[in-house]
This record gives C-alpha cells, structure tokens and sequence, in this order.
C-alpha cells in the first residue's frame, strides 16, 4: 500500500499530525504509524475538556503487535474526541486522514503548527528512515 500525506496536514517526528478543522484543529496519527502498528484493537483517548501539553502523551494506540503512546503535536483545549474510533479501532487503519481522526483542539498556541513538519519534510524523513 503506498502510504500518502495529505499536504494540509503538518506531521510530529512522533508521526501524529494536525490539520485545521472548523474552530480548531483536528489531530490524528499518520498513515505511516497506522502502517508499522498493523491491526489495531484499542484506542485510549483524553476527555473533551482536557489541557494537552505540545510533546505530552494524550492517549494510546493498541495492535496485536504493540501499545503505542500517543503524544500531542499542539498544546490547546480538547473540544471533540472521536468517539467512532474508540469504538470501532479499525477506522484509523481504514481512514487515518477521513474517519479515523482521534480529537479536535483548541490551540492555545496557534504558532506551534508552523513548527511541525510539511508534507514533504515528513515524507522525506520516512524515507531517510527506511
């Protein structure tokens, strides 16, 4: 499967990414992760209300094969959590850009979406990676 990055979105080296979304920001993990974690069975995520810390862990990701932390790429207020994928763990391997998004955020520091990696950077990460 050929892995995409919707250029839109901007990506941590920790593979979450941000992206704007109505009144915030919508956070999930990349394809690439979804790819190196394989099936997933559990999503553990934060309470809407909650302060996220830019570089904090605010959840985990679970496959057969590992638990993974999620960490924040933005510092900010969580105003939504995707409830569909705490149910239904498939739809971030399914949809990790459409369907599988984990929260949406209220920035409280707009810039630090600036810092993050553009699409392009973040692939070509992966690729000095591989």
């Amino acid at each position: 499967m050929a892995l995409s990055f919707p250029a839109e979105l901007r990506y941590a080296d920790s593979h979450e990414y941000a992206g704007p979304s109505g009144a915030g920001m919508r956070l999930g993990i990349s394809a690439f992760a979804v790819d190196q974690l394989g099936d997933i069975v559990f999503v553990e995520l934060p309470a809407v209300g909650e302060q996220l810390e830019r570089g904090n862990r605010f959840g985990t990701v679970e496959s057969v094969k590992a638990v993974e932390e999620i960490y924040a790429p933005l510092s900010g207020t969580v105003l939504a959590v995707n409830q569909a994928v705490v149910d239904q763990p498939e739809l971030l391997q399914q949809d990790p850009y459409g369907a599988g998004w984990l929260l949406e955020l209220s920035a409280t520091e707009p810039q630090q979406f600036d810092d993050l990696l553009d699409a392009a950077s973040y692939s070509a990460k992966l690729a000095g990676a591989a």
